[in-house]
């Protein structure tokens, strides 16, 4: 049941980012559905990977490069899952911190 939750509020927090960042479409639920499970999948089992490799260049950069695995993380689910588009790098910057933000006001909310 936990996880249904959190599904549907990364779902959620999908469209609105969708809603606030111009050039991040979805076209439609189970496009959205389908990118949350994705991006959930990276984040699990890609990003810590990414993140150990970095390392000494995210330690140098002040955690810039941790930010940027995010990004591109991100970024590269939109290209893999058909129907989910972000329209560029610059987009991809803005929907990742808008939907980390999102996220975590959603599963706040959540914990109660």
């Amino acid at each position: 049941m936990k996880l249904i939750v959190r599904l549907a509020l990364n779902v959620l927090a999908l469209f609105i980012v969708e809603y606030l960042v111009p050039g991040f479409r979805l076209s439609g639920l189970w496009t959205a559905v389908v990118a949350a499970v994705v991006i959930g999948i990276a984040n699990t089992f890609i990003k810590p990977i990414l993140q150990l490799i970095a390392l000494p260049i995210s330690i140098l950069t002040f955690g810039i490069a941790a930010f940027l695995i995010n990004v591109f993380l991100l970024w590269g689910v939109s290209m893999i899952v058909p129907g989910f588009v972000i329209a560029g790098f610059w987009t991809a910057v803005v929907a990742s911190i808008a939907l980390s933000f999102v996220s975590w006001f959603l599963h706040s909310l959540a914990q109660d």
